[in-house]
């Protein structure tokens, strides 16, 4: 099947008691005291985890990462949909709403479901084989290392979690990052050698020990370069070995098999993603990007694609509209045609040689985002529009992407990294590369892959902070739709005035916010 079916009902066991006064079981819920009986009731369980990936900062809102760097504009407020026009202004403080209160509040809210599962595994006295004991612990743990990446990433130190919280334990101070990022690898090593060593096509949408060594080599690659952006080589050479141990993937035919949901289920490449299937487990996607226009691609993004020849991308044809907005629509088919495919296959253009696009809503640049749409479904989108493709989470073409750049950054441009770099442009219908880059010329190329590539799969913001580039990409941003401020506190986030004042003093509010 593609969906492992929700057991919505679950959801509420895995983050309160059910004990009243009394002492008394409610007869129509599950309680502690009731459930955790049979191993059938941690399969049970387990789904409730998955289930829980379909919260949408970590699934059909992944694109408007994106909104926060030069790839795309958001046209609505943090406490709207987009959750990023303060961010690119710089509006950022312990109170923002948006990305920077909700991945903290939601990525531990996860991460207690994750903690509550893994205690009653190890308190669980009925018969259950040892080995699947240690697959339960793995997802688990794996599920934990996905939540604690986006806290690491975003805010450095913060709270380890490992147990679920009582009265007396509740105040948690924070540890510091190398111990957060030491507890995540822990989790992912934890994952990889217990996990399955199946594709995701065999484990139906279950984490892998492959998505397991993709996920930490996406870690281990998020610290190897110093505070001046330079390779550390170890960092390289351990990304290197452990994405040397993936098999059993190959990049899909077309570009587009990883976004259309009727290809997903199939598809060789996909490695990991969030899973959904209407009409009971339905997503806003369509009705997001393809008419309320929550993300814009910016011409930054779009005059990066080259030409079909291999020749750099020029600046498309726009005009200013007003003081602030940029009109692409002058970008006619002609145009399109010329470029890389993947243009086409990643934004939809709204007036293309006088043909208007049918969705309803407002497109400050006169395009919005395809990739993720749904194939079968056509516009006009509205609230009963049931979207139901997958969210990527991680794919083999990035597989090949990080080798590509852990190659050229430790020994220079070899055959290794232009077969990785290679593979994926002939896929997209682009010429190799011309023989004989520099290291820098190589580095210059990967970047744009990386950003060509995945677009709007939330690797760009990462991408910048990881290279030590951010500031210097983004403050240079001139497209007319935002004026982009990028200080460099923001590499690290403020916990949520809300956690701060609920924390008893014991947490402690990153230094650049006091």
């Amino acid at each position: 099947m593609k969906k492992i079916i929700m057991l919505i009902t679950l959801v509420s066991f895995l983050s309160t008691a059910c004990n009243n006064f009394l002492n008394l079981n409610p007869l129509d819920q599950l309680s502690e005291d009731t459930f955790w009986k049979t191993s059938g009731d941690f399969d049970i369980a387990l789904v409730s985890l998955y289930g829980g990936m379909q919260v949408d900062m970590f699934s059909w809102s992944l694109p408007c990462w994106d909104g926060i760097t030069d790839n795309g504009f958001t046209q609505h407020q943090e406490n709207q949909y987009g959750m990023a026009q303060a961010i690119v202004t710089g509006n950022i403080n312990s109170s923002s709403t948006g990305f920077i209160n909700q991945v903290y509040i939601k990525a531990y809210s996860s991460i207690v479901r994750a903690n509550i599962f893994l205690k009653q595994l190890n308190s669980f006295t009925g018969t259950m084989d040892e080995a699947a004991k240690a697959q339960y612990t793995a997802q688990a743990r794996m599920f934990r290392a996905h939540y604690y990446s986006y806290l690491y990433r975003c805010y450095g130190d913060v709270p380890i979690v490992d147990t679920p919280l009582d009265l007396k334990t509740q105040f948690k101070a924070k540890s510091p990052a190398t111990d957060v990022l030491s507890f995540i690898m822990a989790d992912l090593d934890f994952a990889i050698a217990n996990l399955p060593n199946v594709n995701y096509i065999t484990s139906k949408g279950h984490w892998t020990s492959s998505a397991a060594k993709a996920y930490k080599a996406r870690m281990l690659l998020y610290d190897a370069y110093d505070a001046s952006g330079n390779a550390i080589p170890q960092k390289m050479t351990d990304v290197i070995s452990l994405l040397s141990g993936i098999s059993g993937f190959t990049l899909a035919p077309d570009f587009t098999d990883n976004f259309a949901d009727a290809k997903q289920q199939n598809c060789p490449e996909i490695m990991m993603s969030v899973k959904f299937l209407a009409p009971n487990d339905w997503h806003s996607m369509d009705l997001w990007y393809g008419q309320w226009v929550v993300i814009s691609p910016l011409a930054n993004l779009i005059s990066e694609f080259e030409f079909l020849n291999g020749s750099p991308g020029i600046p498309i044809p726009m005009k200013a509209v007003g003081s602030s907005v940029i009109d692409i629509s002058k970008f006619t088919d002609d145009s399109l045609a010329k470029r890389d495919p993947r243009l086409v296959k990643t934004i939809r253009y709204y007036n293309t040689n006088g043909v208007s696009y049918p969705g309803g809503g407002t497109s400050p640049l006169g395009a919005s985002m395809l990739k993720f749409s749904s194939r079968n479904l056509t516009p006009p989108y509205s609230a009963t529009t049931y979207s139901q493709t997958d969210i990527i989470l991680i794919r083999y073409a990035d597989v090949l992407l990080m080798l590509a750049e852990a190659e050229n950054e430790l020994n220079g441009s070899t055959a290794i990294a232009y077969r990785a770099i290679n593979d994926i442009r002939k896929r997209a219908g682009m010429p190799n590369l011309p023989s004989g880059l520099t290291k820098e010329q190589m580095r210059a190329k990967i970047r744009h892959e990386r950003r060509i590539e995945l677009a709007f799969e939330c690797s760009r913001y990462f991408d910048l902070k990881r290279w030590k580039i951010a500031k210097q990409v983004l403050n240079n941003v001139k497209d007319g739709v935002s004026t982009y401020s990028f200080l460099d506190k923001f590499y690290l986030w403020p916990i949520p005035q809300s956690e701060i004042d609920n924390g008893h003093g014991v947490l402690i509010q990153n230094p650049d916010y006091k």
